[in-house]
């Protein structure tokens, strides 16, 4: 099964995707998690992306769709893949069709009014990089991590006026990729709202499994 992830920051893909990796045995691909190893190894790709992303600019889609396609020839994806964060513009989805064409376009829906409520409420050590929040994970004291007793603090993208900025460039940037998909008949829209066990299982239920 050759799946795609869509949804805007706030919708629990991160989260999903770790299920779903489980519920459906396929390798979970992420073009941050393979952006962030390569830094961090100092591989002449790694190096390439560090450079463009300390200067400001966005990775371009030349650069995504190499380091994708190169993923995605390993053994592990042969039978199928589970992407999450690619593609993100139209250019990288006709480019993904010429080499790994997705079976299914799973779109997680969330109102903006509760991507805000959730993501402004989360709290982050600035320690260890243990996540809590103020509603639905509080930490046993306010303001103090459980694990190693480091200071909590609200990552700045996570203050409401960042997060409407977020939404707004997502809007505008997977809209048309939306669109395509859909004319294609590969969307699926899945609720995100309920717990991450029921949309995962709203998930089985579309994709008949």
């Amino acid at each position: 099964m050759k799946l795609i992830f869509l949804g805007p920051p706030g919708a629990g893909k991160g989260t999903l995707a770790v299920l779903a990796k489980e519920a459906f045995h396929l390798p979970h691909i992420s073009t941050g998690d393979i952006f962030r190893s390569n830094i961090k190894g100092g591989t002449p790709l790694g190096l390439k992306v560090k450079k463009i992303l300390d200067s400001g600019a966005l990775v371009p889609d030349e650069t995504t769709i190499e380091i994708v396609q190169d993923r995605l020839a390993k053994a592990d994806c042969q039978a199928g893949y589970l992407l999450d964060g690619f593609p993100r513009t139209v250019t990288q989805a006709q480019a993904l069709d010429g080499f790994a064409k997705p079976e299914a376009v799973i779109n997680f829906v969330l109102a903006d009014d509760v991507i805000v409520q959730r993501l402004s409420g989360r709290r982050v050590c600035k320690a260890c990089g243990a996540s809590f929040h103020l509603q639905n994970l509080p930490p046993r004291q306010p303001g103090v991590c459980d694990n190693c007793s480091g200071e909590l603090i609200q990552r700045p993208d996570d203050a409401p006026e960042a997060i409407q900025e977020r939404l707004r460039v997502y809007k505008a940037q997977t809209e048309p990729l939306i669109a395509f998909y859909r004319q294609k008949g590969l969307l699926k829209d899945i609720d995100a709202s309920p717990a991450p066990e029921s949309v995962l299982a709203a998930l089985k239920k579309a994709l008949n499994v």
